[in-house]
């Protein structure tokens, strides 16, 4: 199916309507047969090209390409076969695209880790997916240490900051790190072997390219949802290249091998992992990695100093950006594009950022079930307020509880089907069949709203809705109006216990004008919300607690 489809087909599919033009829906999301034929066709067509980029040094293509098929003879060498799992635990250094690459090519599925996962939050995922291999920085290899004899790992590889760079910069930055810095708590794994080493010895071995099938799977991605107990979203090679390919298909006015991505977004989450590792550098992008996003002094610095296309984040990341004092000194491109997701734009951020930088924010729309992304806004065609279109090959329905779709317009769950979706929860078969109804359409936990064109605006998370006096209240939307308040730097909106009325809604805010008061807050509400949806407390923060990639994270503050 294509745009040029029956009046049957456009009612059922209602953004085939409102597609860009020069976008199509018909797309074969199959075109390779694993993401290893996609990363040997990335290869050979920008060898020569920029792919990465940190503390000052620059891999190629090629040298990205060499040092990946060392570290997959490497794994090949030490006994892993296809289909055995490989934790990676790094924040965005070089040697991570290197040790994910290399594991791709190995056959291995990866297990992506957060580094500043604490020991028994580690353990849980090691133990979960019976892990045979890990790849971790040494500034977390003491939790490692903690943990390991009750894992089933067998080969521990332990990487350093500087482990991609030149020998003599290599020496310095990892004695920095280690001894001035002292980021590297002391740790004993004597079975260990260094990444250098692991490279050293994979150039003495053959690389042999693995038969990998389409439905192999390539990722176990933990994800805590809104509950915080993990399970792994089981995804294909076949996922994973269709969300590529669909992506490539919706941005197609990117130009291939001229493209600079500021990548933020930590490659072990969902977001960074395709938008940024996969798709950007399947379109021979090249990669400002940024190890520590939260440090945005140094974030500022680097923006100033480079010449960026593309940038992807979250609304807590833009919003940070613009408070800090160099902000408007960066010089921002004509037509860059600046993607956000993981969690909702919030109206009054993505205004100041076009009002500051001329430039719009596209809000897109995913989840880790999903490779991520199921729908987003297009830069010709961005419509604030809602995260866009469904993506080519995937439909979106709004349904009930029941699993029936509701009148448009209407209120309900949002439910995908496409190539993009997971096969289903690793070694959760009751989970996995919780979360889809009849005729595989998984169920986001979403509360969303598609308008008659196809677009699709989120209400809020199904679990995180507040129940006052019988109304449903959105955090969403009362947060929405909260951030308008200029003396509002961050906020979120939770519900409490209340005797009376079920639940009240509590509002937690981090302010900017330091003289703000509840009572401030309260009136500002009711300026545009009913009574039931204005908050009856609210308390300040010097901070709010967030997720690694810094999304907020609403179920620690009831």
């Amino acid at each position: 199916m294509s745009n040029t489809t029956t009046p049957t087909e456009k009612t059922a599919m209602p953004w085939l309507n409102s597609y860009p033009e020069g976008v199509t829906w018909d797309i074969d999301p199959a075109a390779y047969s694993n993401v290893v034929e996609m990363l040997e066709e990335m290869f050979a067509r920008y060898g020569d090209h920029e792919a990465q980029e940190n503390l000052g040094y620059t891999m190629t293509y090629d040298q990205l390409e060499e040092a990946s098929c060392h570290f997959a003879a490497f794994l090949q060498s030490n006994g892993l076969k296809p289909g055995d799992r490989i934790a990676l635990q790094m924040p965005n250094v070089l040697q991570y695209l290197v040790a994910l690459y290399g594991a791709i090519r190995a056959g291995l599925t990866i297990v992506n880790l957060n580094p500043l996962y604490t020991a028994s939050e580690m353990l849980k995922p090691l133990r979960d997916s019976d892990a045979k291999a890990i790849v971790i920085l040494a500034n977390f290899a003491d939790k490692l240490e903690k943990i390991l004899p009750e894992t089933k790992l067998q080969l521990v590889v332990v990487t350093e900051v500087g482990d991609m760079l030149p020998p003599l910069k290599r020496t310095l930055i990892n004695a920095v790190v280690k001894y001035v810095k002292k980021m590297v708590p002391a740790f004993q794994l004597p079975q260990a072997i260094s990444f250098t080493k692991a490279l050293r010895s994979g150039r003495n071995q053959t690389y042999q390219k693995p038969s990998v099938s389409s439905d192999q799977t390539l990722f176990l991605q933990y994800t805590g949802g809104t509950t915080g107990v993990p399970k792994a979203a089981d995804l294909s090679h076949a996922n994973i290249v269709a969300n590529v390919l669909q992506s490539k298909e919706w941005y197609s006015r990117l130009k291939p091998g001229q493209e600079v991505l500021l990548a933020a977004l930590p490659f072990y989450h969902i977001f960074g992992l395709t938008v940024n590792s996969l798709f950007l550098m399947h379109l021979g992008a090249k990669l400002i990695l940024i190890t520590n996003p939260r440090d945005m002094p140094g974030f500022i610095k680097t923006m100033q100093k480079h010449r960026f296309t593309v940038f992807t984040g979250l609304n807590t990341l833009f919003n940070g950006l613009m408070n800090q004092a160099d902000f408007t000194s960066i010089k921002f491109p004509e037509n860059g594009l600046y993607i956000a997701g993981g969690m909702a734009l919030q109206q009054a951020v993505g205004e100041r950022w076009l009002q500051l930088t001329g430039c719009p924010i596209v809000e897109g729309y995913g989840l880790s079930e999903t490779s991520p992304v199921l729908t987003c806004n297009h830069p010709l065609q961005n419509r604030p307020g809602t995260i866009g279109l469904p993506l080519p090959r995937t439909e979106l329905r709004i349904m009930d509880d029941q699993g029936q779709e509701v009148p448009m317009g209407e209120r309900g769950e949002i439910c995908a089907r496409g190539p993009q979706v997971m096969k289903g929860y690793f070694k959760q078969p009751e989970e996995t069949k919780r979360v889809f109804f009849a005729g595989g359409w998984f169920r986001t936990g979403d509360v969303g709203v598609m308008d008659e064109g196809g677009y699709v605006r989120i209400v809020d998370r199904m679990k995180d809705m507040i129940l006052v006096s019988g109304f449903n209240v959105y955090p969403n939307e009362v947060e929405d109006e909260i951030a308008k308040h200029p003396g509002v730097l961050e906020c979120a909106v939770v519900g409490m216990p209340d005797s009376e009325s079920t639940e009240r809604v509590k509002a937690c805010i981090v302010r900017k004008d330091p003289n703000l008061t509840e009572e401030d807050v309260i009136t500002h509400c009711r300026k545009t919300l009913t009574g039931y949806k204005v908050p009856k407390h609210v308390q300040f923060y010097d901070q709010l607690p967030k997720s690694n990639v810094g999304k907020i994270l609403r179920r620690e503050l009831r």
